[in-house]
């Protein structure tokens, strides 16, 4: 139905920025949800940041106020902006996006980018 391809990650060190892209093979203005989410060993995959189809967003607590999630509809694509990046903040990130197929909302995912922040 979709495929999602990250890009932009890295290596930067703490307080810096990154910004990272996922471009979705198709239209994604019709998406129901799509988001940011990460992981790293030991730990669930969380929420970082999402943006529904009403244009909607929401952050988690930790990245509030630092982390900046759009939408590019013409360019099929959303962005995340880090801003004053913490080590803790290492981790793939993962781009997703909720459809609304038949009667089920699926949700796709993309491979991940790895950002890693130095101390």
């Amino acid at each position: 139905q979709i495929q999602l391809v990250e890009s932009g990650g890295g290596l930067v060190p703490s307080g810096g920025s990154l910004t990272l892209s996922c471009t979705a093979s198709r239209s994604i203005s019709d998406a129901v949800r799509m988001g940011w989410y990460r992981q790293t060993p030991g730990n669930q995959r969380a929420l970082v940041a999402a943006i529904t189809h009403g244009g909607n967003t929401n952050y988690a607590d930790s990245v509030k106020g630092r982390f900046t999630i759009s939408r590019n509809v013409d360019k099929n694509t959303i962005s995340l902006q880090m801003n004053n990046l913490k080590p803790e903040d290492t981790a793939i990130y993962q781009c997703s996006a909720d459809l609304l197929v038949d009667i089920e909302i699926l949700s796709y995912w993309g491979r991940g980018t790895q950002v890693t922040v130095s101390s």
